[in-house]
Order: C-alpha cells, then sequence, then structure tokens
C-alpha cells in the first residue's frame, strides 16, 4: 500500500507501509526505445532471471516472502514455520548434484571431474548470486564473541572508586580512607568478568547451521604450476636498460601519444626524447634542489607523483626520472579540494612514507588550492610538501660528466602502489625493481608483445593494469601506447574504438565500464573496424557484471571485424600484480569456458553446477591461465590457510617473482598478506616459499582455467553465508537501470548490527525519476534480491545524482559511502529500511511464568538471601513538635495565628522577570486580603460551605491570597492555570474541562483574564456561555469577615488538586486538612525549615509538591519564600540564579524545565551571570514526578560549579498524584548524600535488579530520588499479584503516610475505579496496613551509608511510570532509555518520543538541523535501537523541533503525540515506515 500525504504546509512524503505488503511483480522491461530493449537482452542477461524472480511474486499472489516477526511475538521462535520456497525441487537437485559428483572424485587437473566439465560451454550468458537469513537452509552458526575478562586488580579498585555506594561517611574522613573502605565493603556482586563478557548465547537467538546445506566434496587441490618463463635472447637486465637502450638507438620511435578531450593527439613522446627528459629531471632532483645547502633527496627516498589522468606525458617522464634517480615514485591522485573522498589517507600514507616532495606539472599545481601565500594549502592529514613542477623550462641539462647509474634489477624498492581497503584505509605496495621487471617479462610472454606493437589504453595510467601496461611492459618491448583520457571518454565513449581503428591497434586494455557505455554510442559510428586487434584484455574481468559487457560487446562488434578469441580477461591484484589473463587461441591458450554456478551453494562456499534456466545462479567466464613463472594454490579464507577442495571457493593465492613485496612500514600485515605458508588438511606446508593472498575468491577449472566468483574487499557474511557486493550490484542493475540509476551508480556494503553483517544499497536516482518510481523500483529490487540471492536488504537508499563520494576516475567511493552511511552525512532522497525481513537474530520473545503467586516470590527471596523491599522515614509519633503539629491542624488557624503573632514578618516576595520585587505580602497584609475575598465569596458569589471555587491566576501573591480566602470562607479551591492569550486553542479547553470536572461553582480571576474568558477568541475555543459565575478580585472592597469557617473535621476536603499525567489524563486528587497539614509538617521537619530561613521556589504553583510548597508551606513553617515564576525565565533566564545569589539562599526548589533552560540558555552566555555567587546553596532541589534525569543535574553541577555550586547540592524528590512528597533529599546538616547505582538494562526488561559495574556493557545509570519523608512508609508490590518484593526485583511503589491524598475527583464519581489506588493492601504478608499505589515502578536498596539516627540508608530508586512502559515481545520497556539511545545516534537530533501503535514502535525526532539530514536520521535510529535494546523500530517520524509536547514541569507528553501522530497533525518532515 502506497499513500501520498500533502500537509497543510504542502510538505509531500511517501510512506511505504509494512502491512499486507503485496507487491506487484512486473514480467517484463518496459523499454521506450527498441534499441534499448534490444541491448538490454544483450547486456544483461541476468535482467531475464530478474523479471522471472519478479515475476513468479505476481503469479503466486502473495508478500514478499521474509521470516517477518511482529514486533510483539509470544509463541517461541521454533514454531515458526518460513514461507516454503520450492524446497522440493532443490532438494531433487542437491542429490542429483551428490550423485553426480560422488561418481569421479578429483584426482588431478588432467583427469577433469565431469561436473566440471558441464560447466566448460562456448559462449556466455550471465546471472548473479548472494545468500539469505531468511529462508530455511540459510541459518548459521554465529559464535559467541567473547571478550577476555579483565581481573586486573588496578581496574577493579579504579571502577570500585567511581561508584558511590559506600560505608558511612563523615567529612573528616580522607578520601582516601572512604575509597579504601567502599572497596572493602562492597555489597556481594557477581565476579567483574561477567559484565564484560556479552552473553551473546543467553540473548541472542543463535542460528544453528541448516544439515542440509551443501559441503564441499572433491579432493584437496594440489599447487599449480604456470608455464615456465621463456628465456629471450638480448634481455634486457633491467627496465631502465631498456629505456636507455631504445631512447639512444631508437630515438625517434614513438613512445606515447596523448589526446585532448576532443579525441586529437596534442603530443607524441619519442623514446628519444623520454631518455633524455628523464636524465635531465633525475639530475635535477639529485644536484639541483639543496635545502641550507644540503640536497633535499637522496636516493631511496619516497617522491609523491601528482599528475592528472589527461597528462600522461609528463607522468611518464616524472616516474623513469624518479627510477634514474633513485628515488622511489609515489603516484596519487590530484587533491582538488580539501574534503576529496579518501584524500586523509592518501596524507597518511605520504606521512607514513616520508614524502616531503611532491611533482607535478605548470597546469596541474595552478589548479591546486592555495593559500593566501599563495602556496599550495596543506591538505588535511596530509605531511607539509614541497611541490616542484617539472616542465621543460624549470629543468637543468645535466653535466657532461655526470651519468647516471644504470643497474641491474634489485630487490630494492622501484615503487609504491597506493592501494585503499575495504573499510578506507589506504595502504602502500611496494614493488621491487626485480619484480617489475619479471612482472613486464611475464606479461609480455602471456600477451606475446613485440617490439614497435601500438596498444590502446583506456585505464588509469598511475597504477594496476594501466601502469604495468601502458607505462612499464611498453617500454620494455618499445611499444607505441595510444592514452584514452577519462575526460575524453565521458564526452566520447566511443573514443577508445576509434583510435584502435585509426592507429590499427593491436592490443587494447579496458575495463568492462568502457565496452559498456561504448555500447550506448555505437549506433552514431558505422565504419569503425577492430579487425586489427589481436588482443582486448579486460582489466576487470574477474567482476560478474563483466560476462555480460564481453557477451554484449562481442554481439554488436563482430560484425565490425571483432573476433571471439581477441576477448581477453584477466584477473589482477594490487599486492600479486597480475594473476591470470586468458591467451589469445595464436599463443597456444585453450578454449574459452564457462561456469553456471548455484548462488545458494555459492554462498557457502562450494562449487554446484546448475542450469541457465535456474533463477539463482551465476554464470562466470574464466580469466584465463596463471601466469608464467608462478604457482597458485586455493586456501580457505579465514583462519590458518589450508588448501581447498576441488569443489570448494577459496582465496587465490601465488607464488611469482613477479608480485609485490610489502605494505610499506606495516609488518604486521605485510606477514599476513605477502608471507602465508599454505598448509594441506594435516597441517604440512604446501612449499617452503611463501605465498601472496591475493584478496580474489575463486577455484581452479579445467584446463587449469582460473575462476574468480568475487574479492574478499566486496565480501558480506550474512547469517553465516557469504555473498558478493559485486552480484548484488549486477542484480540490481538488471531491474530497469537506465530509467532510475544515474548512469548505474549503486554502491552495495554491509554495516555491522546486532551481530551480524546486514546489506546496504545505496543508489544514485536520476534528477527526472519521480517519488512514485523511485518507490516502486525500491520495492523491485527488494524483490529481485531477495528471490535471486535468498538474503534480505537492510537499507535501500537514493541519493540525487552526483552526490556519492567518487573514486579518482568517477566509480564510486565505497569505504567512504559507507563511512557517510554510518555517520548520517549521506542525505538519502528516499530511503527504504527493512529489519523486519533481515534480522532473524533477536532474543527469544519472553515466556511469562503463570501461577507464580506471591507467597511462592516471598519464599523464593528468603531462600536468596534477598530482604523484603521495604523502608520507612523517621517516625513522626516520638517527634518533638507534636503538640504544635496538634495546634496547627487547620492552615486557616495557622495564617490567622500568624497575623496576631507576628503580624509584619514577610512570609512572601515575587520577583519580575527584571529581578525586581513585583509584591510581597507579610502575615498581617496575607490575611487581610484573605479576609476581603471571603467576604466577595459570600456576596458576591453567594457561596455556600463545601463549593468549589477555581483559582485562574498567574503565579503571584493573588494566587496565596485567594487561596485562603476560600479556606476562610469554607469553600475548596482549585487552582487553575491560566490560558495563554496567544494560544487559547490548546490552552484554554483544559481550563473549561477543569471547572466543569472539579465542578465549580465559581471562578476567581483577575480582570484582564477574566475579558480573556469571554473574549471572541476565547468562544471559537470553547461555549463560554457556560462559565460559572467569574468574579475579579481586582478591586475589593475593605470589609471585615464576620468569622473565619472553621472544619467539623480535619478529614474534611480542603482543596482539590488537578493536573494532567504524562499519559495524558487530568486526574484531580482530595486533600483534606489533615493530609495538608501532615504534609507541611514532614516537609518542615525534612527541610529544617524556621520562621528565620528564606527559600527560593522557582515552580508553577498549580499543583503537586510546586503548590504545595509555594502556598502552604510557608504559612506552616513562617519561613520566608521568595517566588521566582519559571515564565519570567523565558525572558531573563538568570533571574533564577541571580536571586538565589543576592539573598543568598541556603535551599532552593526547580523543575527539569527550568534546570534545562539555565543549562542552555546560560551555557554560552556566562557573561550574564557576573556577580552571580551559588556557594550560599547548601541543596538545590528538583521537583518531578520521574526517573531522576541524572545526565541534566550532572551537566547543571558541572556548569555552574565556577559560580561556587557545590557538586552535592543538587539533588531530586518524588511525587505523584497520591502522594505529592515521598522524597526529599536535603543536604543541611547531616544524612548521607544521594546515591548512585548501576544496573543491567536487559535484566530490568525483565523486572529484575541486578547491579553492575559502571561502563559495564547494557548498564543503566540510577540516582536514588532522595530521603523518604518522616511519618512516610514505601514497599514494592508486584504489579499483578499484589504481593511483596524482594529487593532484587523491579515493582511498584506503594506508599503509607498521613498526607496520602484521600482519593480521586472524577465528573461522573466513578472513584470506584480506582478506589484500589489509595486503599489498596498488600495480598500476602501484612495484609492490615493501607497503602497507595504510586504507579510507578522502582526498587528499594539497602546502603552501607547511616543517617543521622545511625540507621542504615535505605534508598528508593524510581524507574519509571508503569502507564508508560511498553510491553514489547513480552517485555517491559522505559520509553526514556529507548529515547536516551536515539537522541546519542546523531547530532541534529534535538529530542526524541516513543510510543507503540498496532504493536509496532513508533520514534518522533525532532531534527534540528537542515531538511536535507531527515532521512540520514532513520537507519542511525533504526541501528541504535536494534543494538542496544534489540527492538525493531516499526515507524520513524521525523518533525521540526518543538512538536514533541512538554508539560510545565519538562515532562514529554507522549500520549498527546501518539494522538497528533494518529490524527495526522504533526507535519512530519519525513515518516518512514520499516519493513
Amino acid at each position: 500500500l502506497q499513500m501520498k500525504i500533502t500537509h497543510s504546509s504542502k510538505r509531500t512524503y511517501w510512506v511505504l507501509c509494512n502491512f499486507s505488503v503485496y507487491f506487484r511483480g512486473v514480467s517484463e522491461m518496459l523499454l521506450t526505445e527498441p534499441f534499448w530493449a534490444d541491448f538490454m537482452r544483450k547486456m544483461y542477461v541476468h535482467t531475464e532471471a530478474v523479471q522471472a524472480a519478479l515475476a513468479k511474486y505476481k503469479e503466486r499472489k502473495m508478500p514478499m516472502p521474509s521470516k517477518r516477526r511482529s514486533v510483539l511475538v509470544h509463541s517461541s521462535v521454533e514454531t515458526y514455520t518460513p514461507p516454503d520456497t520450492s524446497s522440493a525441487s532443490e532438494d531433487e537437485g542437491s542429490l542429483r548434484r551428490q550423485g553426480r559428483i560422488s561418481s569421479t572424485p578429483f584426482q588431478s587437473h588432467s583427469n577433469v571431474e565431469p561436473w566440471l566439465n558441464r560447466v566448460i560451454q562456448g559462449s556466455s550468458t550471465s546471472s548473479s548470486a548472494s545468500s539469505t537469513s531468511s529462508h530455511p537452509g540459510g541459518k548459521s552458526a554465529a559464535a559467541s564473541n567473547t571478550a577476555p575478562a579483565t581481573t586486573a586488580a588496578t581496574v577493579l579498585a579504579d571502577l570500585m572508586a567511581h561508584t558511590q555506594i559506600g560505608v558511612p561517611v563523615n567529612s573528616r574522613v580522607s578520601s582516601k580512607i572512604q575509597q579504601l573502605l567502599n572497596t572493602l565493603k562492597r555489597p556481594k556482586r557477581p565476579p567483574l568478568k561477567e559484565f564484560f563478557v556479552d552473553d551473546f548465547e543467553e540473548l541472542l537467538e543463535v542460528q544453528q547451521p541448516d544439515p542440509n546445506q551443501p559441503k564441499p566434496e572433491g579432493n584437496q587441490v594440489n599447487v599449480l604450476k604456470g608455464e615456465p618463463l621463456g628465456v629471450v635472447t638480448n634481455w634486457p637486465p633491467s627496465l631502465l636498460a631498456a629505456l636507455q637502450r631504445w631512447g639512444t638507438t631508437q630515438p625517434k620511435a614513438p613512445c606515447l601519444t596523448a589526446l585532448d578531450t576532443t579525441g586529437k593527439a596534442i603530443y607524441t613522446l619519442t623514446y628519444g626524447k623520454l631518455w633524455s627528459r628523464s636524465l635531465k629531471l633525475a639530475y635535477t632532483l639529485l644536484n639541483k634542489l639543496t635545502t641550507k645547502n644540503e640536497p633535499l633527496l637522496k636516493p631511496g627516498d619516497r617522491v609523491a607523483l601528482v599528475f592528472p589522468n589527461s597528462d600522461p606525458v609528463m607522468f611518464m617522464v616524472a616516474f623513469y626520472g624518479c627510477l634514474l634517480a633513485e628515488l622511489i615514485p609515489v603516484p596519487i591522485e590530484v587533491p582538488l579540494t580539501r574534503k576529496d573522498a579518501g584524500s586523509q589517507q592518501i596524507g597518511f600514507l605520504l606521512g607514513s612514507c616520508g614524502v616531503t616532495l611532491a611533482l607535478t606539472t605548470d597546469a596541474c599545481q595552478k589548479g591546486l588550492p592555495k593559500a593566501q601565500t599563495g602556496e599550495v594549502v596543506t591538505f588535511k592529514g596530509w605531511p607539509h610538501l614541497i611541490w616542484f613542477v617539472i616542465d621543460g623550462k624549470h629543468l637543468a641539462k645535466p653535466a657532461k660528466d655526470w651519468h647516471p647509474q644504470v643497474r641491474d634489477a634489485s630487490s630494492e624498492i622501484a615503487y609504491i602502489e597506493y592501494k585503499t581497503s575495504k573499510e578506507g584505509s589506504t595502504v602502500g605496495i611496494t614493488v621491487s625493481h626485480a619484480s617489475m621487471l619479471a612482472h613486464c617479462h611475464a606479461l609480455t610472454q602471456a600477451c606475446g608483445y613485440s617490439e614497435a606493437e601500438t596498444l590502446t589504453n583506456v585505464l588509469d595510467f598511475k597504477r594496476e593494469a594501466g601502469l604495468w601496461h601502458g607505462v612499464l611492459t611498453s617500454v620494455m618491448n618499445r611499444m607505441h601506447v595510444i592514452s584514452i583520457p577519462y575526460a575524453l571518454m565521458k564526452v566520447n565513449p566511443l573514443s577508445w574504438i576509434q583510435k584502435v581503428c585509426s592507429y590499427k591497434a593491436r592490443v587494447a586494455v579496458v575495463k568492462s565500464r568502457d565496452m559498456h557505455w561504448s555500447l550506448l554510442a555505437q549506433r552514431d559510428q558505422r565504419d569503425v573496424s577492430l579487425s586489427s586487434l589481436r588482443m582486448l584484455i579486460v582489466a576487470d574481468g574477474a567482476n560478474p557484471w563483466s560476462i555480460s559487457s564481453c557477451d554484449a560487446f562481442l554481439n554488436v562488434f563482430q560484425s565490425r571485424g571483432l573476433r571471439p578469441e581477441v576477448i581477453c580477461p584477466c584477473a589482477s591484484s594490487s599486492e600479486a600484480l597480475t594473476v591470470a589473463i586468458r591467451r589469445p587461441s595464436e599463443l597456444g591458450g585453450p578454449p574459452p569456458g564457462k561456469a553456471v554456478l548455484s548462488m545458494n551453494c555459492l554462498s557457502f562456499g562450494v562449487i554446484r553446477v546448475d542450469t541457465e534456466e535456474k533463477l539463482s545462479v551465476l554464470t562466470v567466464q574464466d580469466v584465463g591461465q596463471i601466469m608464467p613463472g608462478a604457482n597458485m594454490c586455493v586456501v580457505k579464507v579465514d583462519g590458518t590457510p589450508y588448501l581447498c577442495k576441488a569443489d570448494e571457493v577459496g582465496e587465490i593465492c601465488v607464488n611469482s617473482g613477479a608480485s609485490g613485496t610489502a605494505y610499506f612500514g606495516l609488518l604486521g600485515i605485510t606477514k599476513n598478506v605477502f608471507e602465508a605458508i599454505p598448509v594441506t588438511a594435516a597441517g604440512m606446508p604446501v612449499s617452503d616459499q611463501p605465498f601472496t593472498r591475493t584478496g580474489l575468491l575463486g577455484f581452479v577449472g579445467p584446463d587449469y582455467l582460473v575462476f574468480v566468483v568475487g574479492k574478499l574487499d566486496g565480501l558480506m557474511t550474512v547469517s553465516g553465508r557469504r555473498h558478493n557486493a559485486d552480484d548484488v550490484v549486477a542484480t540490481a542493475l538488471a531491474v530497469e537501470p537506465m530509467k532510475f540509476v544515474y548512469r548505474g551508480r549503486i554502491a552495495v556494503f554491509s554495516v555491522p548490527v546486532l551481530h551480524d553483517d546486514r546489506i546496504v544499497l545505496v543508489a544514485e536516482q536520476r534528477p527526472d525519476a519521480s517519488e512514485e518510481d523511485s518507490f516502486q523500483w525500491m520495492s523491485r529490487v527488494l524483490q529481485a534480491i531477495d528471490s535471486i540471492h535468498q538474503v534480505g536488504v537492510y537499507c535501500l537508499a537514493l541519493v540525487p545524482a552526483n552526490t556519492l563520494p567518487k573514486a579518482p576516475l568517477g566509480g564510486i567511493h565505497i569505504s567512504e559511502t559507507k563511512q557517510r552511511f554510518l555517520e548520517g552525512a549521506l542525505h538519502p532522497c528516499n530511503v527504504l529500511m527493512c529489519p523486519h525481513t533481515c534480522v532473524t537474530n533477536l532474543p527469544k520473545p519472553r515466556q511469562k511464568q503463570p501461577d507464580v503467586g506471591p507467597a511462592s516470590m516471598i519464599v523464593g527471596n528468603l531462600i536468596a538471601g534477598k530482604r523484603i523491599a521495604q523502608a520507612s522515614g523517621r517516625d513522626v509519633s516520638q517527634l518533638e513538635d507534636n503538640d504544635q503539629a496538634r495546634k496547627f491542624l487547620y492552615l486557616a488557624d495557622v495564617l490567622q495565628w500568624r497575623a496576631q503573632t507576628t503580624p509584619d514578618h514577610p512570609l512572601f516576595l515575587l520577583l519580575n522577570s527584571k529581578g525586581t520585587v513585583a509584591s510581597t505580602a507579610s502575615c498581617i497584609q496575607l490575611h487581610r486580603r484573605a479576609e476581603r475575598v471571603a467576604v466577595a465569596l459570600m456576596e458576591k458569589g453567594r457561596l455556600n460551605v463545601g463549593d468549589h471555587v477555581a483559582l485562574v491566576y498567574p503565579p503571584g501573591v493573588d494566587l496565596i491570597a485567594t487561596f485562603y480566602g476560600c479556606l476562610y470562607a469554607g469553600c475548596v479551591p482549585i487552582t487553575v492555570r491560566p490560558p495563554h492569550p496567544q494560544n487559547l486553542a490548546t490552552t484554554l479547553p483544559t481550563v473549561k474541562m477543569i471547572v466543569e470536572v472539579s465542578k465549580s461553582a465559581c471562578i476567581l480571576t483577575t480582570q484582564a483574564i477574566m475579558k480573556l474568558l469571554r473574549s471572541k477568541e476565547a468562544a471559537a475555543a470553547v461555549d463560554i456561555k457556560t462559565w460559572p459565575t467569574i468574579l475579579d478580585t481586582d478591586d475589593m472592597p475593605k470589609k471585615k469577615l464576620a468569622s473565619v469557617f472553621r472544619p467539623t473535621s480535619p478529614d474534611m476536603l480542603a482543596y482539590l488538586d488537578f493536573s494532567v499525567s504524562t499519559t495524558g489524563i487530568l486526574a484531580g486528587v482530595k486533600m483534606s486538612h489533615a493530609a495538608t497539614s501532615a504534609l507541611c509538617r514532614s516537609i518542615k521537619l525534612q527541610c529544617e525549615l524556621y520562621p528565620s530561613r528564606q527559600i527560593a521556589i522557582c515552580l508553577d504553583p498549580y499543583c503537586g509538591l510546586g503548590f504545595a510548597l509555594w502556598c502552604l508551606c510557608s504559612i506552616y513553617s513562617g519561613h520566608q519564600s521568595i517566588l521566582v515564576p519559571p515564565l519570567e525565565l523565558e525572558s531573563n533566564v538568570s533571574l533564577w540564579l541571580s536571586a538565589v545569589s543576592q539573598y543568598k539562599v541556603r535551599v532552593t526548589f526547580c523543575s527539569y524545565s527550568v534546570m534545562e533552560m539555565c543549562t542552555k540558555g546560560l551555557g554560552t552566555q556566562t557573561d550574564v551571570l557576573r556577580g552571580v555567587n551559588l556557594s550560599c546553596v547548601r541543596t538545590c532541589m528538583v521537583v518531578a514526578e520521574e526517573r531522576p534525569r541524572i545526565t541534566l543535574t550532572q551537566s547543571f553541577s558541572k556548569l555552574f560549579k565556577d559560580l561556587g555550586l557545590s557538586a552535592r547540592a543538587v539533588s531530586t524528590t518524588f511525587g505523584c498524584r497520591v502522594n505529592v512528597a515521598i522524597c526529599l533529599q536535603v543536604r543541611l546538616n547531616s544524612g548521607p548524600d544521594p546515591t548512585t547505582v548501576y544496573v543491567d538494562m536487559r535484566a530490568l526488561r525483565h523486572d529484575r535488579v541486578r547491579l553492575v559495574e559502571r561502563g559495564s556493557p547494557h548498564s543503566l545509570p540510577l540516582m536514588e530520588s532522595g530521603k523518604i519523608l518522616p511519618g512516610v512508609k514505601v514497599i514494592i508490590a508486584h504489579t499483578e499479584t499484589k504481593g511483596p518484593l524482594g529487593d532484587s526485583h523491579l515493582g511498584e511503589i506503594w506508599v503509607s503516610s498521613p498526607h496520602n491524598a484521600t482519593g480521586y475527583y472524577t465528573v461522573y464519581g466513578e472513584e470506584a475505579l480506582h478506589a484500589d489506588h489509595f486503599t489498596a493492601r498488600l495480598s500476602f504478608g501484612d495484609t492490615q496496613t493501607m497503602w497507595a499505589r504510586t504507579g510507578y515502578l522502582g526498587f528499594l536498596r539497602r546502603t552501607e551509608l547511616t543517617d543521622a539516627s545511625g540507621e542504615r540508608h535505605d534508598a528508593l530508586y524510581v524507574v519509571g511510570s508503569l502507564d508508560e512502559t511498553l510491553e514489547l515481545r513480552g517485555m517491559r520497556y522505559h520509553p526514556i532509555d529507548i529515547e536516551t539511545s536515539v537522541i546519542r545516534a546523531h547530532k541534529s537530533i534535538a529530542e526524541c518520543a516513543v510510543f507503540t501503535w498496532t504493536n509496532l514502535l513508533v520514534v518522533v525526532v525532532e531534527l534540528e538541523g537542515s531538511e536535507q539530514e531527515a532521512l540520514d536520521l532513520v537507519a542511525l535510529v533504526t541501528n541504535v535501537v536494534l543494538e542496544e535494546h534489540y527492538l525493531i523500530v516499526g515507524v520513524v517520524v521525523i518533525v521540526d523541533p518543538g512538536v514533541i509536547p512538554i508539560n510545565s514541569r519538562g515532562e514529554k507528553q507522549r500520549m498527546h503525540l501518539r494522538d497528533g501522530f494518529l490524527a495526522d497533525q504533526l507535519d512530519p518532515i519525513y515518516v518512514a515506515y520499516n519493513m
């Protein structure tokens, strides 16, 4: 199902849904021009297999076959049967193959096996192959990767020192002694090693090997010997000797012809000119370049050669000039910008080679980026280079007595060729003079080169085959090279064929790409002839698509003189140079061969012949026989290099005098690659000579023909099966590439996610391709790869044309592309993730154990030595303030008493945004204002005792005065946040709902808000005619109250506390007079509050602890409260901290949103805090109803440490709806600091608490939520059985306290539904005590610390709200943990929220950056959630900053967000539905 959704903001995005995805198969390609259809048939015969695979989906009318797991799985994975994929026919085929193979064991190459005989056929067709993670037979044994255990005592001690649980501590005890005590008195925990071994077997489903998977059955293949190097009379003793001979005896013979971008010959270099210029350059380098009167260079130094692809003449002069001067040339690419793909790694190579000089041309040097001084800039990661231009005018004529030494070839280094590995690192391969000479000899013999032959070279002349044929071997044989620049090929792909024709070239060196693009242009040229060619060397003949190019090219150009035997694919590697090449028939080469191989078997490393009718076959052509003078064998890819069996794919190794000798400066990997010793199955070395690993995967067929099926660099091992990146590219190219893929540019690589490789395919999209077409193409590519390779593609991304990083000659720089993908810097325009299909090694879903009762749990805990998790604060009945507590039972009485005894004592001081005092209130002022409010309620409002009154005020003294006015009149106040004038549509309905739900008979407010409530704007949001009586209290008459109402019982209702929970539920709780005074008493005792104290409050005063601190506590305890409305911080972010400093406040309260505002707003503007000193602060408490945010509190502490804020000052509180203050951490005179523990996140998902060390894998830091208040008891209970739990279990926090709320207040009076929340009893043990259920999950830990009374301190850790937890795969996840992982995934993710929707995990991320980064986040988010939480993300929604709703306490409103997502109100930048 495809949906196109256009939002009101005109943003359009496409989503591909993963529900009942029925893909439309397409039976044949729809190409408009007849030529294209003809060409595609010839070029990609593989397309037929792809189209047949796609058509199969249409016939079967079923979703794409994949092992798709639901996000919520309750059944065991073993019971799941994957869809049948024609398993019967495959089984029959395997039986037939076994019969065929076992008939004739592979004795030797002369006795060729029948199964290999069938491989050899005349011509060629093509298909391609890889493997599976989602099909029967595709399972693998993933080995557990275990890290060595770290047992060093120093590490242990260090870890101990970093944890904060310890023994009783006094400030007088030195930190060293304390650390030692902590180390000695650790609670018993599992040994350290357990935390550093990833329990792979225990957690992830380890796929077992398929018993029916193919296994090699042939005999072991012995070392294959190439023909001996022929003895040539008068063969030069070195390459330089050959140059000297031709330069002096045949000075006019043409050596090299360079062409411009129009195809005209601009210069022909003769052998005489090459010799004389090389001499000049050698003389200049050795004698004319000095530094401090010392020669700059000495023999053996490395020199960089920086020449563009269009200037082969200068490159050749520079190369041979260096050789004559006994310097070592290091040819590299021209760096065009500071950010060239791979440029930094080239710089690293130059630095490690000690290069100080770079040779270049005048034109090239002018084109390089310059610094302000006019010098060439130093590129990132490069050493400082001296740039020397070698044009004629800069070279000196050699002195008459100076003659270079032309030595015989030795083992000294001749040149260094660079190579970029799969991971992107660049290494330099050294080639000796002797190897260079031997390689030229071997190529001359294999290719039958003769003097004065003409060769057309389309390849890069700086490295590999272009260098070997076009610069080295050509000089050895006095050949004439026509060099075709890349720029000319881009303009005229047919240029090389035209030059072959016009120069009657005998040999051409090309790549498949050059043949492919020349086919596209061949219609324009009817008069070209290729009859002069005797060899067309295909340098990348080992690639899977080269056979298609060769066949298609032959079909078109056979009529123009091209003979079939002329096409000579070859295989080479940077380390071993040329490995094998097909010989022309006149040189005695065997007829060409092709192998049609089963892809499924190849993915297991086994060769099985198949029929071309099958879809999943790979057709490969031979790359000829091994080079003269070389020995070759095939060894196992991994581990010890054992010889392979005849029907087994392995790495080709070569022993030859004509191969590279080492990686420059890298002894370790040199030994692995250049000094491999292949061994037999018995472990005996096959030779006393070392072999060089080529990095090519293949086997030896009949007639000693070498077949290559892939490269180690492109190998992707998915679920134990090997796939070749090139094969997957070939399949993707066969799906209508010309319509969607820009110039066939596709990159395939693998990324490790969740202990396995995952395949990523990135393609450049044509600029004219529509969104619909792109998604259509992407879904078809997924089908084709799944059908042909039986493997799932994890991520398919389309990027705009020309945006992938380029390799030097226009190809895709794979490692750089992979790096950008992993860093989120690829900027795709379309993304399709398929984790449901690919990820088959998730842990098994948790099976909940039925019928484990509460009694069993208690017995289990007792046996395990775990104590029952319960704790309590100080016992209030024994405290000295009991008499006062009895007097202070009603807050209205307390205020009257204070007005009489200390009338002028200041209680409140309100600050405005400028930091000046906006209003104050002493005891008598507050009492008189409250009296006036009470009179107004009775006279104007005509209210009765017990009526409910809504107080709609901004934070200030008016709110407090009207609250006590209601108590004086016997009414029940409800504080309500006023609506926001600029956002009435969303804020006013909440006000209306609270007024209605609370059954308020009257609204007290200011004149301004009263006008707002009755305005036209308000009428658009709510029905303003149904407001109850609205009274403004701005101008009240100064009347005295006859008598203050006194409640008949302490259990009478004092006020209602309404708030919206994070799950979007509006809940009001009832607070009695007894609970209200008990709450104030507990806070007074905990915070040691007295009339002489000052506290600063930066909280919203409308509900919970914020309301209690703002409106209640000062009246009860008599201390002065400095009130800082959080809203004022928006215009003056330093207001709160400045006030704390100005008034030298010791205790202050704030919310997380205030703390975040200060951290973000003041982190970069420390100048506004001049003069602020926070050393007075003993305790800064964050009021919250959530898990403590450790990262935020630590950032806050670090940021303001320089202003005197103590690191121990910041702590947290915990309260909830049923009890607004359960924990408060105050550090005044006594009591332990809050502790932090590290728990295993995986155990937490199973409701278990397992302590681990800091820094362990999967560790989660949790900070204690504060010290339990006096009179409060806490127990941890099971959420379902309601039985008590031990301290190693995660359960619901239950609380018993005199200040518990007495119940919910709801509109329909459905208290019965929630009665259990306030009157819960344990089902086992102490069944008499009445508890309130908080709805929060947590656990208790008895620490080694002591409190003031000498008792051991019990720490309460809050983990998260029970309502917000996500039940996925039978486990309990907390949204904040997933969100924390996602925020870490990319620097542009500002905020994140997760929720579930139809069993899918939905991740919403706010993008703080440009919209082109939006699609980068999809893969990163999916990866990180898989890696850290073993969950598959169903939907990724990218939105603008500020879309995720946050309440006044700074908590995310995830349910509001979910509703907005379902109602399509988020206006997202992009929505990705993972398949």
